[in-house]
């Protein structure tokens, strides 16, 4: 039985994952994750597609986004309460994220780790520009199947920076969910459809540095659907919001 071996959020996009050993799942998902996100002072998105090594920072915040931590590779913390300024909307991959511009030493802090001027930006609702779809899942036999078509032992998970990664499954046991209805922990899930991969999962999770071409891997073997998505895992609803945590099983329930 597929069982819940690991959680990864982000409370900043693109910066470092955390691996809480329970997470409250909520109709937007986690509430701290992605709950921030990064500018230029021009106002466009800046990711771990452009700045490979944000994912060297380590962040973390509360459910209510009022308080705001991050570590540097040096060691370097800086911590503090969030105060907000103006509004901002900013274009991100086809939506809009909308909040306020974060007054404080963070944007300071990042500007100098990345050599570029940066802001931080805190999303106005939890889930930042997410509408729909806010858990996703992946599993231990997708990746096996993966590293084995790409010709290697193994290949760390969390490249794929999803949610809830499961052990114990077959490979793409996943995808036999969509459509369907499943109960992990204290929640229940409607698995909607598959997750169309980006490059983003073809850097190193720790350097953030490029090291494996896991799309053209995906592509070899599952090819594209609808000519132009590499689907790796799956995307899900919450219909009943419940706490999580490390081991709960997954139980189909259509």
């Amino acid at each position: 039985m597929p069982r819940v071996a690991r959680f990864s959020i982000a409370p900043v996009r693109s910066l470092g994952l955390q691996h809480p050993t329970e997470i409250d799942l909520t109709e937007l998902g986690v509430v701290e994750d992605r709950r921030f996100f990064l500018t230029n002072d021009a106002n466009r998105l800046i990711d771990q597609l452009i700045v490979f090594k944000l994912v060297q920072v380590a962040s973390r915040t509360d459910p209510e986004a009022t308080t705001l931590w991050m570590r540097f590779p040096d060691g370097t913390v800086v911590d503090g309460e969030v105060e907000l300024a103006e509004a901002v909307e900013t274009p991100i991959h086809g939506r809009t994220g909308v909040g306020h511009r974060v007054v404080g030493p963070w944007s300071e802090a990042l500007t100098d780790f990345v050599g570029m001027p940066m802001r931080v930006i805190r999303c106005d609702r939890p889930g930042g520009t997410r509408r729909g779809n806010p858990a996703s899942i992946l599993s231990d036999g997708s990746v096996r199947e993966l590293a084995a078509h790409a010709g290697l032992d193994s290949v760390d998970a969390r490249r794929f920076r999803m949610l809830i990664n499961l052990e114990d499954a077959a490979a793409h046991e996943e995808d036999t969910w969509i459509g369907k209805r499943i109960r992990i922990g204290d929640a229940v899930l409607r698995v909607t459809k598959p997750d169309a991969r980006c490059a983003m999962t073809t850097h190193d999770p720790d350097t953030g540095e490029p090291d494996l071409d896991t799309l053209r891997t995906i592509i070899s073997y599952r090819g594209l659907r609808e000519g132009k998505n590499a689907d790796f895992g799956v995307l899900a609803d919450v219909e009943e919001p419940g706490r999580v945590r490390l081991g709960d099983e997954v139980v189909p329930l259509d």
